[in-house]
Formats: C-alpha cells, sequence, structure tokens
C-alpha cells in the first residue's frame, strides 16, 4: 500500500482550503484557524508545512491558496468525505452532522479499494432502493 505523504491534519486543512475557495471565500490564517477551531500558532506552523511541500501559497497576513498540485490533493480528500458522507447519510440514515464528523474521521484511514466499494454501493443503493431507510 502506498504511503500517505500527508498526516491527517494537513489533509483537514488542505480541504478546508478548497471548501473556502469553491465558495469564492478568501481565507487568511486567523480564519482558518476560527474553521477548524485550532489556535492560530498550530495553523501557523501546519501551513508553513504545506507551503514546503508545495501545496499552498501564503505570506504571513495574507490569503491562502492551493497550488495545482494542492488542489488535486485537496479534491481528493473532499471527494472521499464526501463518498463516506453520502453512504453515511443515504444507506445507513445518519444524520448529516454526524455523517460529516465521521466521515472526516475515516477519510484519512480508508483504502482505495473500500472507498469505491462503498462509492459503488451507495450509488446502487441510491438507483435500486424502494423504500427509504428509517431512522431508528
Amino acid at each position: 500500500m502506498k504511503e500517505k505523504s500527508l498526516t491527517a491534519g494537513l489533509e483537514d486543512y488542505i480541504e478546508a482550503i478548497y471548501v473556502a475557495e469553491i465558495e469564492k471565500r478568501p481565507l487568511k490564517g486567523a480564519e482558518l484557524a476560527r474553521t477548524l477551531n485550532i489556535s492560530r500558532a498550530s495553523v501557523s506552523e501546519a501551513l508553513a508545512k504545506l507551503v514546503s511541500k508545495g501545496l499552498i501559497t501564503y505570506e504571513s497576513y495574507g490569503t491562502v491558496t492551493l497550488t495545482p498540485k494542492g488542489k488535486s490533493e485537496a479534491i481528493k480528500v473532499y471527494n472521499t468525505h464526501n463518498i463516506l458522507k453520502n453512504f453515511f447519510e443515504a444507506v445507513l440514515g445518519i444524520s448529516p452532522e454526524e455523517a460529516s464528523e465521521n466521515a472526516c474521521r475515516i477519510e484519512h484511514i480508508i483504502s482505495p479499494n473500500i472507498l469505491k466499494r462503498i462509492g459503488d454501493f451507495t450509488s446502487f443503493w441510491q438507483n435500486h432502493s424502494e423504500t427509504s431507510f428509517e431512522q431508528k
């Protein structure tokens, strides 16, 4: 199995930056700290690591943006999160909040093979399920 180049924490950062870009929201370090509920010092350290890996551009007190390489990595994390969240909500009937929270935890450790199978199963379920899942 291929070793990941990013920690779960760094993946959370690039995913949050990507979401801000999708929403066309300029993102600075302080806002990222609030979004992730992390100290500014921790954000500064993580942003420096992401700059050194060539995944973002950032200067102190400036806007954080993804490089093309960073955007590619962020899209993978974002898509993984959404596949898992969709499975939890559509197939298991989990609330959106709980589904998102658990997707965020699992997205960092799931293998591509299992992720693909979950995505395929969710699609099958949505196309063939005659009744909705009733939450208990």
